[in-house]
């Protein structure tokens, strides 16, 4: 999961979005840059130029209406708060699917194992049935049998072989790490599946994950462009100050202007209209965010639970009565009281027994994935 997080595309992305969010807000916040004006009046058209008119220089600045700046500042912060809880579901998406490319990988290691195993009993069956068939004692289609279920067990073995680089390949890929591919996991599927974190305050933990935290943003700051869009008819005065010379009359002078536009026609209808919209359309987002949240949840309870009790009957009952079947038969079979068929039927119930047992295996720990990221709450967000 650390190299998932330094390393995933997705990852960077978001840190990055929640850089530029930053950076807008830092502008969001500024005045308008002073105007450096410079007027000539009065000049002549016969000739003179410049030094026989009235010459000013003069600086101007817009000062926004009371309030704008700071309905801005603050609809600034909110993008970022809202793009820091995006960077944390992408984070919690990123070490689920890194958490469930390894349990896959580690689930065709277990099937390779399985399917090895098959295959160098069934191969050492067929050892026995040729020396048996040499002495006369089977009849030749039972060997035949008897070398077809060697094959078979073989290119069973090399479909899971396959499967098996396959899983390594994706879960380099969810790493954000493609040379990984030929890397060989190492741990264990859990075997039972942990429920404390389900006895938690569900409301709480919903409210807290990410995705409904940045809905709730989503609303707060669409409520106050909302405020903001109220103001936009209010102008903006701009003051400006200058200072030059009358040339003609040699002697200084002064101006000073106070600008103001008339809301006569654009009253900024529209944008009021859009802000009023928006903030309706983050209302719903945000309730749906947590009845998408309150759902999940329950899925992926029933699922994990479900995987549960799955995994713990083949455990203690399906696997123990598979081995304990399977090994009296190979002592029969060996001892020539069970035909080689009675033997490939227990060994191929068992094989298939301890290959669905893996599987189950990946869907517990899957299941356990998914209840970790719906129950991740917030994110700590570095930089990139």
């Amino acid at each position: 999961m650390r190299l998932a997080l330094l390393h995933h595309p997705g990852a960077r992305e978001g840190a990055w979005r929640v850089e530029a969010a930053e950076g807008r807000a830092k502008q969001m916040r500024l005045w308008p840059n002073p105007e450096l004006e410079f007027s000539a009046e009065e000049m002549p058209t016969d000739g003179g130029g410049f030094g026989a008119s009235l010459n000013q220089a003069g600086i101007s600045q817009t000062v926004p209406f009371p309030g704008k700046s700071v309905l801005d500042g603050r609809i600034g912060r909110l993008a970022v708060q809202e793009s820091e809880a995006g960077l944390g579901v992408l984070r919690a998406e990123i070490e689920r699917d890194a958490k469930v490319a390894f349990f896959r990988a580690l689930a065709a290691e277990g099937l390779v194992s399985a399917a090895k195993e098959l295959a160098d009993l069934v191969d050492q069956a067929s050892a026995v049935a040729r020396e048996r068939a040499r002495a006369g004692a089977i009849p030749e289609q039972e060997l035949l049998r008897a070398e077809i279920a060697s094959e078979q067990a073989l290119a069973e073995l090399s479909g899971h072989e396959a499967e098996r680089l396959a899983s390594r390949q994706a879960l380099a890929a969810a790493i954000g790490l493609p040379g990984l591919g030929a890397a060989k996991p190492v741990g264990a599927l859990r075997e039972t599946a942990d429920l404390s974190s389900l006895a938690g305050d569900r409301a709480s933990a919903v409210t807290a994950h990410p995705s409904v935290v940045a809905a709730a943003v989503a609303l707060d700051r669409a409520d106050t462009g909302v405020r903001r869009a109220q103001l936009e008819p209010m102008p903006d005065v701009t003051l400006g100050v200058s200072a030059g010379r009358d040339e003609a009359a040699g002697a200084g002078i002064m101006g000073f202007r106070v600008s103001v536009p008339l809301p006569l026609i654009d009253r900024s209808q529209g944008k009021a209209r859009e802000a009023r919209a928006e903030a309706a359309i983050a209302e719903a987002e945000l309730d749906a965010a947590r009845q998408r949240m309150a759902r999940d949840l329950v899925t992926a309870e029933v699922r994990l639970r479900a995987a549960d009790g799955q995994v713990a009957t083949y455990r203690e009952r399906i696997l123990p009565k598979a081995r304990q079947a399977a090994a009296l038969v190979r002592a029969g079979y060996e001892g020539g009281k069970l035909g080689f068929i009675d033997w490939l039927d227990t060994q191929r119930t068992l094989a298939e027994a301890r290959i669905a047992y893996q599987q189950k295996l990946f869907e517990l720990n899957a299941a356990q994935a998914e209840i970790e990221a719906l129950l991740v709450g917030p994110r700590v967000v570095n930089q990139p």
